[in-house]
Order: C-alpha cells, then structure tokens, then sequence
C-alpha cells in the first residue's frame, strides 16, 4: 500500500454531544458495525452489562459517564475509522477541546427532545475555531421530541450552518415508522422498541410499498412532510461540507441500533482523508515521507497493575514503523518507538506500521507531554494545543505526611495527563491545584486514592484566579517576581503564574505592572 493510499482510506473523526443525549450508545453501535466487539453496551442493563465499552476508568463505569478520552480504530469496508470517544461532561471540556485538535471531523450528537443544549453549543465553536467539518445526527426518534422542521431550523439559526436533511424521519416517538433516505430514494421501516437489531432492509421509497407500513391517513401526512423537507432545504454539497459552512443531518435512535448504518457510510463517504496539519514555520502536509505527529493527550495507569504512561500521537505525515527513531521538539531528545500500540479503548495490539490520520498509543515514563511533537527529521513544531486558566482552585491536604514525595510524583502525574493543572506556591508547602469543573475534583480524589494509595483532601484555596505571566526582559519578570512572590507559583512545566484572590485583583496588578502580560492560555509546547 502506498502512502497515498493509505491516507485516501483514514478517517479520523470525534464524536462530541451534550451529557445524555447518547453519545457513548452510538459509539458502541459504531463499533457493533465495524466488527469491533460482538455486543454493544446496553444503558438500561445492570452490573457488567451495563459498562460501556469505552469507558474503562472506574468512576466512568460507577456514574454511567464519559470523563476520559477513549480511542478506538476499527475497518469497514476497506477504510480504517479512527474513533476518538470524548467527555461529554462540560467539566472535561479541556480534554475535548485537545481531542478535537487531534480530529478531522466530528459526529454531534443532538437529543431530539432536547434540541441544542449549552455543552453542545461550546464544542461547536471549538470545531469551528479549527474549520472541523460536523455530521449531525439527531438521536432518540424512538421517543417523543421537538418538531423535525424545528430541530433543523435551530440547527441552522444557532450554529449558522447550512443544514441539509439526509433522510427524514415520518413520525416521532409512538407514531414512528420509519426514515426515508432522499439519497437513495428508499425507505428504512421501523420494526418498533421490542426488536434487538432495529436495522431492517430498506424497500422503496413509493406509495404502493410504504402504505404496507402505515395507513393512508398517515402515509399522506407524512409523506407531505417529507417532500417539504426535500425541497425547502439545499442540495448536499460536498466541498461546503468539509470547509465547514454545511452539516448533513441523519436521523435515528442509536439505542435501537435504527439509522446508524447510514451514519458510519457517510462518514466514510464524506467526512475528509487526513487534512494538512499546521506548524510554527509551514504547513505539514499528510503525503510526506518524513514521519510527524503531536501528542494530544498523556494517559496514566490504563492498566493500573503495570503503572503504566501512555502517550497519544496522532500521525501527521509519512509512514511510521515499529522500531523507527523520532526526534522530540524542543529538547532534541531522540526517542525509540519500540513498541507503540493499536488502540481499543483499554485493549491494545501492537501496531507494526501506522499512517497518517492514525493515533499510537506510545509507552514512556514521563519523557512525553502534551504538545510534544515527534518528527523523524526534527524541526517541526506542531502548535494549538493550549492549557486553560482553572475556574477552580483547592489546596491540596494529605492525611499521612510520610506520603508527601509520593503526592508529589502524583499530582505532577496527573498534571502531565493536560486536565489537571497543578501549582506549587513560592511560599508555602501546601500545593494548589486548578481545575475547569467540579467534578474533576471528584475524579482528581478518586484517582489519587484508587490508582495510587494516596488519600488527599482538598480544602479552599486563598485564591480564585490564576494567570500565566511573561515580559518582555528576564529584569522586568524578576522585578514582578521579587514584588509578588506571596501570589506566585510555577506550573508543571516550571512556568510562572500569578494567582489572585479574584479577577478584579488580577486587573488591579495587571495595571500596576504594565510591562507584565497576564494569559488565561499557555501553549502546551516542548
């Protein structure tokens, strides 16, 4: 297979959605269709059943939830689907936002009850920030929700997307019968709730085989419906798609397993190959020969009996084998990929080759960060992977000091993974960590206790806001710094940060010392 190839054949695409609107059932469906696993999680089952696939971290499985980035690569039909699972908890936003760099398109997920929710809203201007084209699909038909017509009209009105129907829905909920594919010109019948694969042949798209699914009354009804939505809406354009400006939207119920089919072949048929990925000095452009790629994401303890520390690197360019030395932006370092890894969720396969488009799990022992980028010639520095200023601040408490070296290894090992943002105070022993949501605080405590033996407690922080500093002379930061060390700290990364007890405080100082630039972004870079 050449390099061409096998970058005409990836597709790399996230799956974003506001919590509860079913993102993590079609996944599994997703995954049920490319031969990924044999049986898709079910929500309403009890005990083991009803664990996602996933969602392999503990606190995930407990709550039902999604707080972690899963990857999943799977083939159909001689195309190989990169699958990254996000958060759908505003409170990991962070961790999606990195996510996405790392995506070519995205699936949104909009709960047809519920129209576009807040959570949703943010994740689209994030793939509007990077030009990421979205497919929509409007999940849980099967129940009742919001006027089709409607969905799509807000859809257009807050996204400011060109919406285009691919298939219609007649009828909602109860009154359910099927979708018709204007694509196809055929009609996909619902069989209803109680069947196991609700995917059931599709017939033609006429009124002699319809009216065998419904009444008269009903066929005349909804056919109408139909046909205004066909002509009230534009034509699919591929090109518009993918830069961005328009959104096919399918129809279906990804619990019922009813129009995910369709989905995953639009992905394949529309959803772009690896797109050209921008560095600090040019554009790197997928069909090189010389490999690249970033890490978007440090996972630690996948396997917690084997401490393990995972670095996700999306392959930007060139053809990567086992084995093949790389060259770390920044400090130079080269580094031996020995045995990089396939990913499902928390299963792996050793990956002998990857091509652009295709995210390797890397094994390391904190060498790697996110916003580290591996290149076979070096100078290439992949950028737009930011840290974000914390909403949150806690002081960190430990119960057993003989543990503090270990807190320490801890915390810094969790800060490495890009969610929690850890800062050690210039004066003072307690550590400080930050936070963009609440219940990463619960995940922070779990995780420290589970995965490390280590309980903490975190109690009010004397601060409210933290704010990367920089200046223009090393004189004018050391000046800053001999005046304030009682509001300093240094981050992972041993990077300065002002924290105050409030915004106005920050705005306060950010007057005083005008020669001193406050950020509520850091760019993750080596």
């Amino acid at each position: 297979m050449t390099l061409k190839q096998a970058t005409a054949a990836r597709r790399t695409f996230a799956i974003i959605s506001h919590p509860d609107a079913g993102k993590t059932t079609l996944t599994e469906n997703l995954l049920l269709l490319g031969g990924a696993i044999h049986l898709a999680g079910e929500v309403k089952a009890r005990g083991e059943r009803r664990r996602a696939r996933s969602d392999w971290m503990k606190i995930e499985q407990q709550r039902g939830i999604s707080v972690t980035t899963a990857v999943m690569t799977f083939e159909r039909e001689g195309k190989t689907f990169n699958l990254l699972d996000t958060p759908g908890h505003e409170d990991f936003s962070e961790d999606t936002y990195r996510t996405l760099t790392a995506a070519d398109s995205a699936i949104m997920v909009i709960d047809a009850a519920k129209g576009i929710e807040i959570q949703t809203l943010k994740l689209f201007e994030v793939c509007r920030l990077r030009n990421i084209p979205i497919i929509t699909f409007i999940n849980k038909i099967d129940r009742e929700g919001l006027d089709p017509f409607g969905l799509m009209d807000e859809i257009a009105e807050k996204l400011a997307l060109d919406t285009v129907p691919m298939n219609w829905p007649f009828g909602m909920g109860n009154r359910l019968k099927g979708v018709a594919d204007f694509h196809s010109d055929q009609f996909l019948p619902y069989v209803g709730s109680n069947a196991k694969d609700i995917d059931t042949e599709p017939v033609k798209l006429d009124a002699q085989t319809l009216k065998a699914y419904m009444s008269e009354t009903e066929f005349d009804e909804m056919s109408g419906e139909s046909q205004l939505a066909k002509e009230a809406y534009p034509n699919f354009d591929p090109a518009s798609f993918q830069e961005g400006h328009m959104t096919p939207v399918y129809f279906g119920s990804a619990l019922r397993n009813f129009g995910v089919e369709k989905l995953l072949s639009a992905v394949s048929s529309y959803a772009p190959s690896p797109r050209d990925q921008v560095a600090q000095t040019r554009t790197v452009k997928p069909d090189e020969d010389r490999v690249s790629g970033f890490i978007f994401k440090v996972q630690a303890n996948m396997d917690p009996n084997h401490r393990d520390r995972i670095a996700f690197m999306r392959l930007c360019s060139g053809r990567f084998r086992r084995g093949m030395k790389l060259e770390q932006s920044g400090t130079g370092k080269v580094i031996g990929v020995h045995n990089p890894i396939l990913f499902f969720a928390q299963n792996r396969e050793l990956a002998e080759e990857a091509w652009p488009g295709d995210i390797i799990g890397i094994p390391n022992h904190g060498v790697l960060r996110v916003g580290d980028t591996l290149s076979e010639t070096g100078g290439v520095r992949f950028t737009g992977i930011p840290n974000f200023a914390p909403e949150i601040l806690r002081r960190v408490r430990l119960g057993d000091p003989m543990k503090t070296k270990h807190m320490r290894r801890a915390l810094e090992s969790l800060a490495e993974e890009g969610v929690t943002q850890v800062f050690r105070p210039m004066i003072g022993a307690n550590w400080i960590i930050g936070v963009v949501g609440q219940l990463q605080l619960e995940v922070l405590v779990n995780r420290m206790d589970a995965e490390y033996g280590i309980k903490v407690e975190l109690e009010p922080a004397p601060y409210a806001a933290a704010r990367w500093i920089a200046a223009a002379t090393d004189e004018d930061l050391k000046s800053f710094e001999a005046s304030n060390r009682h509001s300093l700290a240094t981050d992972v990364d041993d990077n300065p940060v002002f924290l105050g007890k409030n915004d106005w405080e920050i705005g306060y100082v950010a007057e005083k010392w005008p020669d001193i630039s406050f950020h509520n972004t850091h760019e993750r870079m080596a």
